[in-house]
């Protein structure tokens, strides 16, 4: 018989009780303030802990993310702050853009992009509703240091093949890059489940979670939209397929992985309880 889903607060994410006057309040930053501390837009912030370059603390009792100072003290401690972590941070939107970076021209930058030799690490909607692709500046400028033959004369036979079949792997590449961030962020086996199941389509995983307790368990611990997704109603329709694996090889990989996490999941909760059902 199935026991009621139990989920219990892990101490990384519990949030700290302080007492007026306790120093453990101002220890603990929200977001915004801690932007300025550092000396970052929203959008460079936003883009350092996606990064992992900061590191999200214990999160407030609404669920909102705060910083500890002594991780503000370690980010500032690095060699070259600010502008090293600006550096690292800032991102180019569009092929325009990206093409004066690699000083190439937009329809060569365009052809990298889409035959997977540059991976965006994000995207916006533009009011014309197409997706505009966002890519690191210094990506860019490592790529063209290092591959400058790709950047004049004759494709690659693989990526004329590719193009010509009408191919585009900066979805996937997004895709992998942006599930990749946020399983580094977590050991906890159910959460790692959850980042897998929420890039696969809804059928595969009914499929590949057919108890709708543990179902329940994946859709509560599943991430946010990432940072940038548009809210409008129109916007977000162009958006929410880029947050869905879709060909055949992808919808496997990511299917397989959900399994692997599973079975440790699973595993763990049989043994302790604490996360999912038993």
């Amino acid at each position: 018989m199935k026991k009621a889903v139990k989920v219990c607060a892990r101490p990384e994410t519990t949030a700290v009780q302080a007492l007026p006057g306790d120093p453990r309040q101002d220890d603990l930053l929200a977001a915004p303030r801690a932007a300025g501390e550092l000396g970052l837009g929203r959008a460079e912030f936003a883009r350092a802990v996606q990064l992992g370059l900061v590191r999200a603390g214990p999160r407030a009792p609404g669920g909102a993310a705060r910083f500890t100072r002594s991780e503000l003290e370690r980010v500032k401690a690095g060699g070259g702050f600010p502008e090293a972590l600006r550096a690292r941070v800032e991102t180019v939107a569009g092929a325009d853009a990206g093409a004066r970076v690699l000083g190439t021209g937009p329809s060569r930058f365009t052809r990298l992009a889409r035959c997977g030799h540059l991976t965006p690490v994000g995207y916006r909607i533009n009011r014309y509703r197409v997706v505009v692709w966002l890519y690191l500046g210094a990506e860019l400028r490592e790529f063209a240091a290092a591959e400058p033959g790709l950047l004049r004369g004759a494709a690659p036979a693989r990526d004329r093949e590719l193009i010509a079949a009408g191919g585009d792997l900066r979805p996937s590449g997004w895709r992998g890059r942006h599930v990749g961030l946020l399983l580094r962020r977590t050991s906890d086996p159910w959460e790692r489940a959850a980042v897998l199941a929420s890039v696969l389509p809804e059928e595969k995983v009914r499929t590949a979670v057919p108890d709708p307790a543990e179902r329940i368990v994946l859709a509560a611990l599943a991430p946010p939209p990432p940072y940038g997704h548009p809210q409008a109603p129109a916007a977000a329709a162009v958006a929410r397929p880029l947050l869905r694996a879709q060909p055949p090889d992808e919808v496997e990989r990511y299917r397989a992985g959900l399994d692997l996490a599973l079975a440790g999941a699973r595993g763990q909760s049989n043994s302790t309880g604490e996360r999912g059902p038993t």
